[in-house]
């Protein structure tokens, strides 16, 4: 394994947060619109703390999204800059925690803080682990002609290169009935 579990924990929900956008998403829809999207976002992952559940964290949530998305495909240099930022507009503080069935991880701010302060935080301290380890190939966005899913590539030979199965096949379809045309 590449990272840390809690970094890939991290990783795996920008990328699950960054294909909500209409571009990426599986309905082509934006799912992340409502407050109880959002929530079933959130259940997906070890989120702990204050979630609020109301419209102004959804619409803060949103905005991260566009950072995240955004801070994905800078090169590492670049990313240093955001990344650094991110951290100290959270003052971030990080500590060792172990909770529910998770254990030792790291945290970068109090579970009272706002969800989409511990937000940047956390990816912070991910986004970190990745530029320490010279790693921002393995953050791509999807090949497919037609998808701007972002993809996790934690495979051994970095050359996972699709969203998903369904876009990878897609793709290969396409130029299957290329070759045989």
């Amino acid at each position: 394994m590449l990272f840390a579990p809690d970094t890939v924990e991290s990783l795996n929900f920008v990328v699950a947060l960054g294909n909500t956008t209409p571009g990426s998403s599986r309905s082509g829809e934006d799912e992340l619109a409502t407050v109880d999207q959002l929530a079933g976002l959130l259940s997906r992952f070890s989120y702990t703390g204050r979630i609020d559940h109301d419209k102004a964290e959804l619409l803060s949530v949103r905005d991260v999204r566009t950072q995240l998305r955004s801070l994905w495909v800078l090169d590492r240099d670049e990313a240093v800059g955001v990344v650094n930022q991110m951290l100290r507009d959270a003052r971030a503080l990080p500590f060792l925690t172990r909770h529910d069935q998770l254990d030792w991880h790291l945290h970068a701010t109090s579970p009272d803080v706002p969800l989409v302060v511990r937000m940047r935080a956390e990816m912070g301290l991910a986004f970190t682990d990745v530029i320490r380890m010279n790693e921002m190939g393995r953050l791509r966005v999807c090949e497919a002609d037609d998808c701007d899913g972002l993809v996790l590539d934690l495979s051994r030979n970095g050359s996972k290169r699709f969203c998903t199965v369904r876009c990878g096949n897609r793709m290969n379809m396409i130029a299957f009935r290329e070759r045989n045309s």
